[in-house]
């Protein structure tokens, strides 16, 4: 098993990694299938199925589809760009993607909402057809979302393990469980973040690295910048109100008043994750960590870790992002980070416990110490429910990061308060939550049919 870093974080566009950036990059995936294929496509056809039906509207899922069919990708998303296509393809009803004929797509009729039995594969299912001058089918892929931007087929899904043991054998710390991972630590004297650059620099080179890493804490960083200074109202008929900047505000003005209280820390830790996912919930530019509802708490406790501790220096920064991305493989290859198949203990627990891990270790913590918060902190998101108001990612998605960045810095404290022995391992915590996941009822899984969403009024 091996997941890279810029697997983990991946520069894309919000409000969803799994409704809004994978729907987009299937759809960016299947024109390039058509590119190749012997066949004369004159027009596309997609259909989503289980929760990117049910909660597509709200995850902006049909815009992402339809912007991917017309080429665009998250991670080179310009929205003023994307809002002149889709004004066009409305008008003439069709994309013109790079490298194709134009081709006939009604966003009315072509793009379908299927809120039948969901595709077995995943919870996050689509179907992809391109057809002739008649309207018959003459390609059809199905595409699975299956959280943090990661997309797959279902030939795709079936080759996995074999995937995965063959990589192995070219990775020089090949840990697929935190068992693993601690012993290949005690064995190598290495760190985890050791290990991970080490598998890393298997497939890259070392400046090509350095910069990556750059960039992604760059793009976190920036995006927290936006977030704290962007005010006004979130789209999506909600009418909720972007509140970072005003409490950016004020914590500076009580800061500089000396008014600071001990426990308005976690008001700081909150803050710069709020800013994060009200710019996700905008359908700004975010970095998946490790999805895009939960992209406010890795780098919201790096942010914390920054600014707010003495011993803290930006030369820790690749640790961090090492460390959490480590612990951010094991929970996707053993469990999930899908919100819609685990719920949101997949997405704000999964993160806090990246978030965790990877301050722990910045802070001098053992391997079996960064173990024991990332723990710690997954352990005490289990049985959270994924319940968007109307289907949208800002309630109560953006006061959880907030939530869930101050439960990682708890965790990752009392982790370092010990030794690194525990009572649950970290494996057994993240085959709880996927059995967790497995037994709980659809309606709370991303489906905006049960929990908040609907027991708001007016929704």
């Amino acid at each position: 098993m091996f997941l890279s870093v810029f697997d983990m974080f991946k520069v894309g566009v919000g409000p969803s990694s799994s409704h809004t950036m994978g729907p987009m990059v299937a759809a960016g995936r299947f024109l390039e299938l058509l590119r190749t294929s012997p066949f004369q496509a004159h027009g596309l056809r997609a259909s989503l199925h289980g929760s990117l039906a049910f909660t597509g509207v709200g995850h902006a899922t049909d815009r992402a589809t339809i912007l991917g069919l017309a080429g665009f990708l998250p991670d080179t998303y310009n929205a003023t760009d994307a809002q002149t296509a889709l004004t066009e393809i409305h008008r003439t009803k069709s994309v013109q993607p790079h490298g194709l004929q134009p081709l006939k797509f009604n966003p009315k009729t072509d793009l379908i909402f299927d809120y039948g039995t969901p595709l077995k594969g995943h919870a996050n299912g689509m179907i992809l057809m391109a057809t002739d001058a008649q309207g018959d089918v003459v390609l059809q892929e199905t595409y699975y979302s299956i959280g943090g931007g990661f997309v797959v087929t279902e030939d795709e899904q079936k080759q996995e393990a074999t995937l995965d043991a063959r990589d192995a054998k070219i990775r020089p710390y090949p840990f697929e469980t935190a068992a693993m991972m601690l012993d290949m630590a005690k064995k190598s004297g290495k760190s985890i973040a050791q290990m991970k650059r080490a598998n890393e620099l298997a497939y890259m080179r070392q400046d090509l690295f350095d910069a990556d890493i750059t960039r992604i804490w760059q793009v976190m960083n920036e995006c927290i910048e936006r977030g704290l200074a962007t005010d006004g109202t979130l789209p999506g008929g909600l009418n909720v109100r972007r509140r970072a900047p005003d409490i950016h505000q004020a914590l500076i003005h009580e800061q500089g008043m000396n008014l600071t209280a001990p426990h308005i820390i976690n008001d700081w830790m909150c803050v710069y994750a709020m800013a994060v996912n009200e710019e996700n919930a905008a359908g700004g530019q975010v970095v998946t960590a490790p999805t895009n509802g939960a992209a406010g708490v890795v780098p919201a406790v790096l942010r914390y870790w920054l600014d707010h501790v003495p011993t803290a220096t930006p030369s820790g920064i690749p640790d961090y992002l090492l460390t959490a991305a480590a612990i951010g493989g094991l929970v996707k290859h053993n469990a999930s980070i899908s919100g819609a198949e685990c719920g949101c203990q997949a997405e704000i627990g999964s993160a806090s416990a990246m978030a965790a891990a990877g301050l722990c270790a910045v802070m001098g913590g053992t391997p079996q110490q960064v173990e024991n918060a990332a723990e710690i902190a997954l352990e005490h998101h289990l049985g959270m429910t994924c319940d968007p108001v109307k289907g949208l990612v800002q309630v109560p998605c953006i006061e959880r990061n907030g939530l869930g960045a101050i439960k990682a810095v708890s965790a990752a404290s009392l982790a370092l308060r010990g030794d690194g022995k525990h009572l649950v391992p970290l494996d057994s915590c993240i085959e709880t939550m996927r059995q967790t996941g497995a037994d709980m009822s659809d309606r709370y899984k991303e489906t905006s049919l049960g929990g908040l969403a609907v027991n708001i009024p007016n929704c």
